[in-house]
C-alpha cells in the first residue's frame, strides 16, 4: 500500500491513559514505531503535544470515544491535522486486542490514508451544540414534572384535566396554588378561572370537588417549585442561544421561513450541522451524515431494505420535530408530500422522507443564501396531469359513474 503520511500517530484515548504510536518511514523506506504511554490531566497533554512535536509528526488520529476525546482534541488541535474516526470503522483482528496494538493500529491505518475523518465542528458551534442540547433535555425534565403534576393530582381525584386544556397554564396555576394553600371549596377554586375558562363554571366546580390531603399539598408545592425553577432556567439557557447567535440572525431568519420550522428549531439546525455548507460536498453528502436518508445494503445483485443510520439524534429529533409542524401547514409542498406517501408508507416514514426533504432544503439555503420558495400543494398534480386524470376518471367509473371528460373554456 502507498504511503500518504511519512510521520503521524495515532492515539488510543481512554479515561486515565492515553497510549500514543508514532510512526515513521525514513529515508530507506523502513517504518519504525515508537509507542508512549501519557496521561489525561492537562500537563500529560501538554507533554503529549510537546512529543508529538519533537518527532515531526503532521497528523494524528484517534477514536470517538465517548467524551474523552473531547479534552485531547482541545489541546492538539492548534499544532497538528487531526483525524477522529468511529470506532466502528477501525475494528483490529479479534483476540488480538491490547491498548498498544489499538494505537499501532490507528496509526498504520492513519498513514497509509485508510481513514475515513469525522466532521468535528469548531469550538464555536461546539458551544451551541452544548447548549441547545442542554435546551433540549432541561424542556424534557420541565414535561416529565408536568406529568408527575397531573398524576398527583389523579391520586387526589382532581380531574381539571377533563375540563381544562392546559392544567398549567394561568387558570390552572391559580387553581393549584389555592389549593396547595388549603382551599378545599370547589366553588372558590373554581372562582380562579380566567378567560373563556370562566364559561365553565359548572364543569369546574365538579372537577375541583376531590380528596386533597396534606401529603398531596406537600408534593403539589414541591413539584411545582421544582417546574418553576426548571422554566427560569430554560428562559435562561434560550437568552444565552441568543447571544451567542447574534450573529447569525440572517440564516435563522431564512431557515424559520420553512414551514414547520420556528426559531428553536433553526438554531438546534445551525448548533449541529453550522452555517456553511463547506464540510458536505452536497446535500446527499449531508442527508447520509444527519442519518435521515435510508441506508445501502445490496447482496448478489439484490437490494435488500436498508433502514436509516443511527446518526446525529439530536438533529433527527429537531428535523421530525419540524416535519411533524409542516405535515399540519395548509396549501404547502411539504404537507401534500406527507398526505401523498402516509397512505402507503406509514405515517413515520412519511415523517422521515419530510424531514429529508427540509434537510435538503436547509443545505441550498444555507449555500446561496435564498429564501425558502414553496413549491406548492398541488405540485404533485401539475407532474402529470394525464396520470391523475385517468386516475380519478377510474375511480369514479368504479363507484358506477359514467365520465364524460369535455376540455375547458
Amino acid at each position: 500500500m502507498d504511503t500518504i503520511y511519512g510521520c503521524c500517530a495515532g492515539l488510543d484515548v481512554h479515561k486515565e491513559s492515553i497510549q500514543c504510536c508514532v510512526r515513521r518511514m525514513d529515508e530507506q523506506g523502513k517504518v519504525q514505531d515508537q509507542v508512549r504511554a501519557f496521561g489525561t490531566t492537562t500537563r500529560q497533554l501538554l507533554a503529549l503535544y510537546d512529543h508529538l512535536s519533537q518527532c515531526g509528526v503532521t497528523h494524528v488520529a484517534m477514536e470517538s470515544t465517548g467524551v474523552y476525546w473531547k479534552p485531547v482534541w482541545n489541546v492538539l488541535e492548534s499544532g497538528f491535522e487531526l483525524i477522529l474516526v468511529n470506532a466502528r470503522h477501525i475494528k483490529s483482528v479479534p483476540g488480538r486486542k491490547t491498548d498498544v496494538k489499538d494505537c499501532q493500529w490507528i496509526a498504520q491505518l492513519l498513514q497509509h490514508g485508510l481513514l475515513k475523518a469525522s466532521f468535528v465542528p469548531h469550538s464555536q458551534q461546539r458551544e451551541w451544540r452544548d447548549l441547545t442540547r442542554h435546551r433540549v433535555q432541561l424542556i424534557a425534565q420541565a414535561t416529565q414534572t408536568a406529568n408527575r403534576i397531573q398524576k398527583v393530582l389523579e391520586d387526589a381525584n382532581i380531574k381539571l384535566a377533563s375540563v381544562a386544556s392546559d392544567v398549567l397554564g394561568k387558570s390552572g396555576r391559580a387553581m393549584l396554588k389555592a389549593l396547595i394553600d388549603g382551599q378545599t371549596d370547589p366553588t372558590v377554586l373554581a372562582a380562579e378561572a380566567r378567560g373563556r375558562l370562566r364559561r365553565k363554571t359548572e364543569p369546574l366546580r365538579e372537577a375541583m370537588e376531590g380528596r386533597v390531603t396534606e401529603h398531596h399539598r406537600f408534593m403539589l408545592q414541591l413539584l411545582m417549585d421544582q417546574l418553576e425553577q426548571l422554566e427560569a432556567m430554560v428562559k435562561r439557557i434560550e437568552e444565552r442561544i441568543d447571544q451567542a447567535m447574534t450573529l447569525f440572525a440572517r440564516e435563522i431568519e431564512l431557515l424559520d421561513t420553512i414551514p414547520g420550522v420556528d426559531r428553536k428549531v433553526a438554531q438546534t439546525l445551525l448548533a449541529e450541522v453550522g452555517a456553511q455548507m463547506g464540510q458536505f460536498p452536497s446535500a446527499d453528502h449531508l442527508a447520509s451524515w444527519a442519518g435521515i436518508c435510508p441506508g445501502s445494503y445490496e447482496s448478489a445483485g439484490k437490494r435488500k431494505k436498508g433502514t436509516t443510520n443511527r446518526a446525529n439524534r439530536w438533529l433527527r429529533r429537531a428535523l421530525v420535530q419540524a416535519a411533524w409542524a409542516a405535515s399540519h401547514a395548509k396549501n404547502a409542498y411539504l404537507s401534500a408530500q406527507f398526505r401523498r406517501l402516509a397512505p402507503r408508507r406509514g405515517k413515520k416514514r412519511a415523517l422521515v422522507a419530510v424531514a429529508h426533504s427540509i434537510l435538503v432544503s436547509v443545505y441550498h439555503m444555507l449555500s446561496r443564501g435564498t429564501e425558502y420558495r414553496d413549491l406548492g400543494a398541488d405540485h404533485y398534480d401539475r407532474l402529470n396531469p394525464e396520470r391523475l386524470t385517468r386516475h380519478l376518471v377510474k375511480r369514479l367509473e368504479a363507484l358506477g359513474h359514467r365520465v364524460i371528460l369535455a376540455p375547458a373554456a
